[in-house]
C-alpha cells in the first residue's frame, strides 16, 4: 500500500508561482510512475504532468506545457509540481498519483492517491 501526501496548496495571484510537493510512503518509491491531475469544481478530474520512475521521461498536458514542471527526487521519496505564469483557470483540486506501472495520462492508470491540496488562483 502507498500513501500519498499532498502539500504546497494556497491563494495565490494570477501570474504567480506555487510549488506543489506529494510525499510518498512507498519503501521503493524510485519505481513508481507519478502524476499529477486536478479537479475544478463541476468538472473531471483531469491529467496535468507524469514523470517516470527515473524522471528521464516527462509528459505535459497542453494547458500546462512550458508552464509547469514535475520533478521528482527518489531519495526524499517526493514529487513537485512548480507552477508558474499561473491563471484563474488553473484553480482546482490537485491530486498526486502513482502506479508500479508505466507512467501514463489516464487516470485508470494509477492505482494510488492523495487526499488532494487546494490551488485558487486569483484575477
Amino acid at each position: 500500500q502507498v500513501q500519498l501526501v499532498e502539500s504546497g496548496g494556497g491563494l495565490v495571484q494570477a501570474g504567480g508561482s506555487l510549488r506543489l510537493s506529494c510525499a510518498a510512503s512507498a519503501r521503493t518509491f524510485s519505481t513508481y510512475a507519478m502524476a499529477w491531475f486536478r479537479q475544478a469544481p463541476g468538472k473531471e478530474r483531469e491529467f496535468v504532468a507524469a514523470i517516470k520512475w527515473g524522471g528521464s521521461s516527462t509528459v505535459y498536458a497542453p494547458s500546462v506545457k512550458g508552464r509547469f514542471t514535475i520533478s521528482r527526487d527518489n531519495a526524499k521519496n517526493t514529487v513537485y509540481l512548480e507552477m508558474n505564469l499561473l491563471k484563474p483557470d488553473d484553480t482546482a483540486v490537485y491530486y498526486c498519483a502513482a502506479d508500479s506501472g508505466n507512467f501514463g495520462i489516464r487516470r485508470s492508470q494509477y492505482h494510488y492517491w492523495g487526499q488532494g491540496t487546494q490551488v485558487t488562483v486569483s484575477s
